[in-house]
């Protein structure tokens, strides 16, 4: 792995965000013609990765508080970030960023928000779109899988058949939601415990699959499991603990390691034939994960890309500062310099959007 040409040498202070990666990254995302969407609640941003020409990528970090889940609905260009009480949608508009007033032509894709839902402090962890539109999330603080809507803080839809009533006690750290036709299929927890935090006392060993449609356990004993994907009919999951990628066999209740990745593997998104997976660092003053075996070995965070019909790893991103922990990757599709705007400034507000046209508001005279 080389050294990113941007990042200055090891006697000069680190810029943000900076990062090394695999010199063939930027010509695989040129070819695949896209861009990589990070959540990292650690430092609170949603960070947009792009490749800037066949030898260099581009970074656009946006604050967010405690962002996490990432869903995308192509079918509409539309994306939903879950946060620390809210779940915001943004809609792309390709004409306002091509007029973006403070770098015009240079971003093809612009997100701007149109909906935000106050969901309370619920600890969301996967977040998707269904067939409808509708959102599905993973509400961890309550241990079940809700509709997010303007009706409720939330609208509860599944939880686990052990989970006697919902209450704010994070009891299995659910955490984890695979769709099938739009719909939650499968969900990962860390065990099946029914009181409060009872995931922490055997968090390497107890990890499950859910069939959230006949409601039983698919396969049980995972090394805290996340991230569970339904891809080309198969279903993969994240085994943090050892950090590998697995193919769970639903029929047999049983998994096959497909890639030893190394390190705190959470968060995946695949895109053709290549998937994305994410890597974080483990917290040293964590009183569950500081005490865990494999701790010392989760000290990258970053981004690992594997070949899928190989299991091979095709390159690497390392962060070198800034981002610790990672929650969500997320591929943007035909998206190769792609802009958000959060809510935290007024900025957003500058962009107007309506069906036929797009304005940004003309610069006040001066005084």
């Amino acid at each position: 792995m080389k050294q990113n040409p941007q990042t200055p040498n090891s006697n000069a202070a680190l810029a943000p965000f900076a990062c090394r990666y695999s010199p063939q990254i930027p010509e695989l995302l040129m070819k695949l013609g896209c861009s990589i969407a990070v959540s990292t609640y650690q430092a609170g941003k949603i960070v947009f990765i792009s490749p800037k020409d066949e030898n260099h990528l581009v970074q656009l970090p946006r604050h967010f508080e405690k962002p996490m889940g990432i869903a995308e609905d192509v079918e509409k260009d539309k994306l939903a970030i879950a946060t620390k009480d809210e779940v915001v949608v943004f809609a792309n508009s390709a004409g306002l960023a091509t007029h973006y007033p403070k770098a015009p032509k240079k971003y093809d894709a612009l997100y701007l928000p149109r909906v935000t839902y106050h969901t309370g402090p619920l600890d969301i962890h996967d977040l998707r779109f269904g067939a409808q539109g509708e959102l599905y999330a993973v509400n961890t603080l309550f241990s079940c899988i809700v509709k997010i809507n303007d009706a409720y803080n939330f609208t509860p839809y599944w939880n686990p058949p052990f989970i006697d009533r919902l209450v704010s006690e994070d009891r299995c750290h659910l955490n984890g939601l695979a769709m099938q036709n739009g719909k939650p299929k499968y969900a990962s927890t860390f065990n099946q415990g029914n009181t409060f935090q009872s995931w922490r006392e055997t968090i390497t060993t107890t990890g499950t699959i859910f069939d959230i449609d006949s409601n039983e356990v698919v396969v049980t004993g995972l090394p805290m499991p996340h991230s569970p994907r339904l891809y080309n009919g198969s279903l993969y999951v994240l085994l943090s603990a050892t950090g590998e990628l697995a193919k769970i066999d639903t029929e047999k209740g049983s998994y096959e390691v497909i890639t030893h990745i190394g390190g705190f593997v959470r968060g995946m998104s695949l895109y053709r034939d290549y998937l994305f997976v994410g890597l974080s660092k483990l917290r040293k003053n964590s009183s569950t994960f500081a005490k865990l075996d494999f701790a010392d070995k989760a000290n990258e965070s970053g981004i690992v890309i594997i070949h899928l019909p190989t299991g091979s790893i095709a390159g690497k991103i390392t962060y070198l500062n800034s981002v610790d922990e990672i929650y969500d990757i997320h591929v943007l599709p035909n998206k190769m310099r792609p802009n958000i705007l959060n809510t935290m400034t007024d900025h957003h507000k500058e962009g107007l959007m309506i069906p036929e046209a797009t304005y940004w508001a003309k610069p006040k005279p001066a005084n």
